[in-house]
């Protein structure tokens, strides 16, 4: 039970991190990895409790990676185009 209850403090953490520092996206991008690991970690711990098989979590990790990938790869192409990462020196409509 005590597992439980951090995993769920580290993605109510993560969540508030990441609705504070909406502005700068390489630590939205973190605190958005930190939600998915704590996410893994609660998975793992319901997996291990039911004793299921662990084919999921792998599957879940390799999307997460991917999530990962694709996040960074969009913060490399608007430091690229705009020089920084805040969200607030350029207009996201234009």
């Amino acid at each position: 039970m005590l597992k439980l209850i951090s995993g769920l403090i580290m993605f109510f953490c993560g969540l508030v991190v990441l609705c504070s520092k909406r502005k700068h996206l390489l630590l939205m991008l973190l605190s958005l990895e930190f939600v998915v690991l704590s996410l893994y970690f609660m998975i793992m711990i319901m997996m291990e409790n039911y004793s299921y098989e662990f084919f999921f979590s792998m599957v879940f990790l390799t999307m997460s990676v991917c999530e990962g990938a694709l996040g960074l790869s969009i913060l490399v192409s608007m430091v690229r185009t705009h020089g920084n990462d805040y969200f607030q020196s350029f207009n996201i409509l234009w």
